[in-house]
């Protein structure tokens, strides 16, 4: 005998097939419906479930997850936020802020210095000229997919990672600067740590800058929602004869 209502199937089937649908989708238009799936969507199972199911965790996790449904999107939005982070679309959603000397080139990354690199898949990288140099990009978070409620009471962290080298036969200063800003532009909290000076006749290695924020205010903040539209703004500055950014 067929099921003539969809909330006749047992628990479980109904939970696999909430699997199958899109994370957005449960929480604006399902969870509406009814009591049944209301309840159901809000499991934690449901959401550990959609975990493995995108591969985010596997079958023998055991780390411990305060919040499922938290822990899922945030898998599914980590990603890099900055657009054409290697160069592979020329300064395309770059701003060429200061472009002295011979001006910011997009340069091909050689065979040596590729095997030097960490990651065999970037080809190209931007390199400064003799004198200062800084390009910029905002990314606006609401638009890569960080509404307000997670940006409010989740407030995910943000992690900042660059690499530079500088040209062994000259003195370089490298300078990264990284801003939460309000739709005006004005910084509510930022991470800048302090120039990395590079001497003339160095060994050339490319050199990785990171951090975390790890609570409001201290070293990079994390995301919080303001009544307008935050935005995420990524600055190097460069002083140097061909430093080479990645």
């Amino acid at each position: 005998m067929g099921v003539e209502n969809i909330n006749e199937l047992p628990e479980n089937i109904l939970l696999e097939l909430f699997t199958y649908v899109p994370a957005r989708q449960l929480l604006l238009r399902c969870r509406l419906v009814c009591s049944l799936w209301r309840d159901l969507i809000d499991l934690v199972t449901l959401w550990k479930r959609k975990c493995l199911r995108e591969g985010f965790i596997t079958e023998d996790w055991d780390q411990p997850v305060a919040d499922w449904k938290i822990f899922y999107f945030l898998r599914s939005l980590h990603r890099n936020l900055l657009h054409n982070p290697c160069a592979e679309e020329g300064f395309e959603f770059w701003s060429l802020d200061v472009n002295g000397g011979d001006e910011w080139k997009v340069e091909d990354l050689s065979g040596d210095q590729r095997k030097e690199f960490p990651n065999d898949q970037v080809k190209k990288y931007f390199v400064t000229s003799y004198y200062t140099c800084l390009k910029s990009q905002v990314v606006d978070l609401k638009a890569e997919g960080y509404w307000e409620e997670l940006m409010d009471t989740t407030r995910p962290d943000i992690k900042v990672k660059d690499w530079f080298a500088a040209r062994p036969d000259c003195g370089s200063k490298y300078q990264l600067c990284v801003q939460l800003l309000s739709s005006a532009h004005a910084p509510l909290g930022t991470f800048q740590p302090d120039p990395a000076t590079i001497q003339q006749k160095s060994d050339a290695k490319w050199r990785e800058v990171c951090g975390t924020g790890r609570e409001q205010g201290a070293h990079c903040p994390r995301l919080r929602l303001q009544p307008d539209r935050p935005g995420f703004k990524s600055q190097l500055c460069c002083f140097s004869p061909g430093l080479r950014l990645l």
